[in-house]
């Protein structure tokens, strides 16, 4: 007798923009499903530098614009929030195309929502290495590899 599988949960990735700039809704939720966790909803949020610099004071305590913020509410629940004026500079100033280093972004969030961090060297390595191992699986290169 065989038995049955249970239906794996479709994840929900919503996209808002706030700011202009970023690449398609559908290439961010793309890079958003390849590290989330079955049956998430999610809402990935692009942001100018005047919002990303009050969410980070806010709930962090830093006074300026930061690249991606992730907030979880619930194993399954969170929002990440990606300034595209810091994506933007990072992206240049790293010798990196817009979309792969959103790709990284996109990925790193959805990891902090999974509960991963990078406070302690060991868990920083270790998240380094699931990064580059779902970027590789989309195609992007390693965001840490210097060139």
């Amino acid at each position: 007798m065989r038995t049955r599988r249970a239906p794996r949960r479709r994840s929900s990735i919503a996209v808002q923009r706030a700011r202009g700039g970023a690449p398609a809704a559908a290439r961010l939720r793309a890079w958003a499903l390849a590290a989330a966790r079955p049956g998430c909803e999610v809402t990935l949020r692009v942001v100018g530098a005047a919002e990303a610099r009050k969410l980070n004071r806010a709930f962090r305590g830093r006074d300026y614009a930061t690249n991606v913020l992730s907030f979880s509410y619930s194993p399954a629940q969170g929002d990440i929030v990606l300034c595209h004026p810091v994506i933007a500079r990072e992206a240049r100033a790293q010798g990196k195309s817009l979309a792969a280093h959103y790709a990284h972004l996109v990925v790193h969030g959805m990891l902090h929502l999974r509960g991963r961090d990078h406070r302690r060297a060991a868990d920083a390595r270790r998240m380094e290495r699931e990064e580059i191992r779902l970027l590789r699986r989309l195609g992007v290169g390693d965001p840490y590899a210097i060139e």
